[in-house]
């Protein structure tokens, strides 16, 4: 659970018009294309009209605490996003190597599920992070120290941040870690949905470690 993984952040996203789908992701757009682990993945919604889901995510009530209800904006000057943001941020950010989709869950969790283009930073690694371990990752994500030992955010990546849904406080917990070492506000949103959100409307997932069955 201590280890930092990072997935490559290279990916790119072209909206297709073509082809016909009963279940857009809106009107505008029916699918589209991004990156992840150097493959393209086309991001669109379950086809079956019928479909259910039928996992954890059907859960409607769970212990508060630690499972509470998230504010809609965690910090004064985070924007809150939503899905059709994070495609749009797939296609202006992620593409050009200028914005990181970050799924703050733990590495176990990552592993089994996320959203196309994620990397994993497990919210207790920012949450608990010296100084000197925020400077790495922090440098990971495109900050720059200085000569003089400032830290110059200028060039660092755009950061949208998520974890299990709205009932699910992993993502405050990181982005309190990245506020504490100064990481800019304007850099970073907050897909409060979260997983559970991007499932609900039948997105497509990426599986990074399958489970086998015994």
């Amino acid at each position: 659970m201590k280890k930092l993984l990072i997935l490559p952040f290279f990916a790119s996203l072209f909206l297709g018009a073509s082809e016909h789908l009963t279940v857009q992701i809106s009107e505008d757009i029916p699918f589209a294309y991004t990156t992840d682990s150097g493959k393209k993945v086309k991001v669109e919604r379950i086809q079956d009209t019928s479909n259910r889901l039928t996992d954890d995510y059907t859960k409607t009530s769970r212990p508060c605490p630690p499972f509470c209800v998230q504010p809609t904006h965690v910090y004064p000057g985070i924007k809150s996003i939503g899905e059709l943001e994070i495609i749009q941020f797939m296609k202006t950010e992620v593409s050009k190597n200028t914005g990181v989709i970050i799924d703050a869950r733990l590495k176990s969790w990552f592993e089994l599920e996320t959203i196309p283009s994620a990397i994993n930073i497990p919210f207790p690694i920012m949450q608990n992070a010296s100084k000197e371990k925020a400077k790495i990752i922090f440098q990971i994500l495109g900050m720059k120290v200085q000569s003089d030992g400032t830290w110059d955010f200028s060039k660092a990546k755009n950061l949208t941040i998520f974890c299990n849904g709205v009932w699910c406080g992993q993502s405050h917990h990181l982005i309190s870690g990245l506020l504490k070492y100064n990481y800019p506000k304007d850099k970073i949103q907050y897909y409060r949905a979260g997983f559970q959100g991007w499932k609900l409307l039948g997105l497509t997932t990426i599986v990074h470690k399958e489970i086998k069955k015994k």
